[in-house]
């Protein structure tokens, strides 16, 4: 699968690894509907990581169609919000 991180690129991830991520994913909702701001910081900059570190980056000029689209680490707890489903950011 592709992934955006809006403001970074696109990474390939293996399917194998949505099981973790939505891990994070599920704590990241918790908090975003809690508004605990800190916590939403931490979790995020958790997810961005564990994606960072499974995908592979794709070319800076290569352009694939996403799949899921993340938010970029400086996201507000707002902006967030308004990017999730009642899912979260990841499709389980």
């Amino acid at each position: 699968m592709i992934v955006r991180i809006m403001g970074e690129g696109q990474v390939r991830l293996a399917d194998s690894h949505l099981t973790e991520l939505n891990k994070l994913d599920d704590v990241l909702l918790t908090e975003v509907q809690n508004g605990d701001g800190p916590a939403f910081r931490e979790t995020l900059q958790a997810l961005l990581a564990k994606v960072r570190e499974l995908g592979d980056p794709l070319p800076d000029d290569s352009l694939e169609p996403s799949e899921l689209i993340l938010p970029s680490p400086d996201a507000s707890l707002e902006e967030v919000r308004d990017l999730l489903s009642d899912d979260g950011l990841i499709p389980g």
